[in-house]
């Protein structure tokens, strides 16, 4: 271990992975070294028994859940935008030959008590009973607005600058009203509270376009697919990856201690009284608790199911989100759930998680309307834990932290965070105009 590397990457979670594997690609020395044994830090995903040893301590799952091995149950479970930049990520990396996709049956929207299908374009939201016959139509000229969008062709702006005009004001002008604002901003953008409504409506109109063409992809019912076995395949492929190009992994190694040099630099990483020497260090945010600050909690719940979730056309696979105004909240709510189809579960069993940013210490109470709409549960746990960002310099430190997962059941924010620390490790953009057809044997 007594070597000299570029990059220190700390902790298996799959934003670790992911840089590890882009860094090694760029032809960085980088070691990775995790103390736990198992790949995916937080992002890790369990079989049955695994499950049980870290909700129920010593208690055995009943027999009538099925064979432990046939669960893969993801601890931040998140489904993957099918035009998105993971996508991007995982072609420009050839990540894709480790990986089979399958897309997602199902993406709706709590509005008013009830689950609809989310409307993504101008036909499907003449159909859609979220609204009325005038607002069907005043929602469809805003969708062709929408598709027709160009950013570097002015003649698609009709007059308005995105990148000045606030998404307030460029809804203004179609007349809708707060329902399907509320549709459109959190279940087609994905915004998890209402801040984007004050902001530049450019951000909101490319989350939409990339809804559309993520879900005219596979001509499905949702935008999304997910990893057969489920998300712990992540992790692991971008491992191999970095092996490819010469990266070094070691896992189950106790105590890594950053060291620092008196000008408060890094300089190494020491585990069981070595210390491998590194410019950089990347880790999440455990590793370097004195340079991250707490800036929420999630609270979630994992349900095991004999069944879909009601109301969603049995869709095998689906993400419902619960706008916060429909909840009288401050931050969304989200609903995921898949099963024996993507083989995270055996035959005839499904896995949902309800998933919001914690507003009491009490995941049951602060859950319900989520937990309402899953219906009839064999088991079911709760959970609570603490979100934190860095709040560290790394221009003076060379420490690169990664945020906590957020409470969202989809990738953009994830991605997002990997690519802003990838630019600030290496100092380049990382170029994700790829041909996306590329992924499309992996998917099918």
């Amino acid at each position: 271990m007594d070597e000299e590397y570029d990059v220190i990457v700390l902790g298996t979670g799959l934003k670790e992975c992911i840089l590890s594997g882009l860094l090694s690609v760029d032809g960085l020395k980088v070691l990775h070294m995790d103390r736990n044994d198992y790949y995916g830090g937080e992002s890790t995903s369990l079989n049955l028994i695994q499950l049980w040893k870290r909700f129920r301590g010593d208690d055995k799952p009943p027999p009538h859940l099925g064979a432990s091995r046939d669960y893969n149950i993801d601890m931040n479970p998140k489904f993957i935008m099918a035009n998105g930049n993971l996508v991007r990520v995982l072609i420009h990396t050839d990540v894709t030959k480790y990986l089979y996709f399958k897309a997602v049956d199902g993406s709706y929207v709590f509005n008013k008590g009830k689950v609809h299908k989310v409307p993504a374009n101008d036909m499907e939201a003449l159909k859609s009973p979220l609204m009325g016959l005038f607002e069907k139509r005043r929602a469809r000229k805003f969708f062709i607005y929408v598709q027709n969008y160009n950013e570097s062709d002015p003649k698609t702006h009709e007059g308005m600058d995105l990148t000045r005009v606030t998404t307030k004001e460029l809804i203004a002008k179609y007349g809708l009203d707060d329902n399907t604002i509320d549709f459109i901003g959190h279940a087609l953008a994905l915004h998890s509270d209402d801040r984007y409504l004050a902001e530049p409506a450019l951000d909101t109109v490319k989350r939409m376009k990339l809804y559309a063409e993520s879900l005219a992809r596979f001509q499905g019912g949702s935008p999304y697919i997910y990893p057969l076995y489920g998300l712990g395949e992540l992790p692991q492929a971008f491992a191999r990856l970095s092996a490819v190009y010469g990266g070094t992994y070691m896992l189950n190694k106790p105590e890594c201690k950053v060291e620092f040099d008196e000008e408060g630099k890094v300089v190494g990483v020491t585990s069981e009284g070595e210390t491998a020497k590194c410019k950089k260090v990347v880790c999440d945010p455990s590793y370097l608790p004195g340079k991250v600050r707490k800036v929420g909690r999630v609270a979630r719940a994992i349900a095991i199911m004999s069944h879909p979730i009601p109301s969603t056309d049995d869709s095998h696979s689906v993400q419902i989100i619960l706008p916060q105004k429909q909840l009288g909240r401050k931050s969304d709510m989200y609903l995921f759930c898949c099963s024996y189809t993507h083989n995270v579960a055996p035959k005839g069993k499904f896995i949902a998680f309800v998933s919001t940013e914690a507003e009491t210490d009490q995941p049951a109470i602060g859950l319900k309307p989520g937990i309402d709409l899953l219906g009839p549960v064999d088991e079911i746990f709760f959970d609570i834990y603490d979100r934190y960002e860095p709040v560290n310099e790394p221009t003076l430190d060379n420490c690169f932290i990664s945020t906590s997962y957020d409470a969202t059941t989809h990738f953009e924010s994830t991605v997002d965070d990997v690519l802003n620390m990838y630019t600030l490790i290496t100092g380049k953009v990382i170029d994700l105009s790829v041909d996306l057809s590329a992924a499309s044997a992996a998917e099918e």
